[in-house]
């Protein structure tokens, strides 16, 4: 695959808020790598962005620095919004946050196979008021 390609897709991806099915493939499968937490599929993951961005807040996703390679890429910024749901066992407090996030994304044949999520959970529930400890 091409730089255009991963570049293209990435671009389609990005440019409809995380939510155009057509740049995954079917089996692909996005994990937090600070938890674990994996989810699988289409619906999966599609599922977890909407709770994520629509749900438990109303963000979006500010980006710092994207790196398009032949099959892979990287994308840095922040988490910017409103915490309008619960999160983590944590109800809507009605608070900004403002997070660091990073996603290594794999591509195959001009899709997105997989992501590796880095969130900075401890920042999050630091900025939702929660007592860590």
């Amino acid at each position: 695959m091409s730089i255009e390609t991963t570049k293209a897709t990435m671009q389609r991806y990005l440019d409809s808020a995380h939510g155009d099915a057509s740049t995954l493939t079917e089996d692909v499968a996005f994990t937090v790598m600070a938890t674990g937490q994996e989810n699988r599929g289409r619906d999966g993951v599609l599922g977890m962005l909407n709770y994520f961005y629509h749900v438990a807040f109303d963000a979006a996703a500010e980006p710092r620095v994207t790196i398009f390679g032949e099959n892979n890429a990287l994308w840095e910024g922040e988490f910017v919004g409103k915490h309008i749901g619960e999160f983590a066992g944590v109800p809507a407090t009605g608070k900004n946050v403002r997070v660091p996030l990073a996603v290594v994304y794999d591509l195959e044949n001009g899709k997105i196979k997989r992501g590796r999520i880095y969130f900075e959970v401890p920042a999050l529930l630091q900025q939702l008021g929660v007592q860590m400890g």
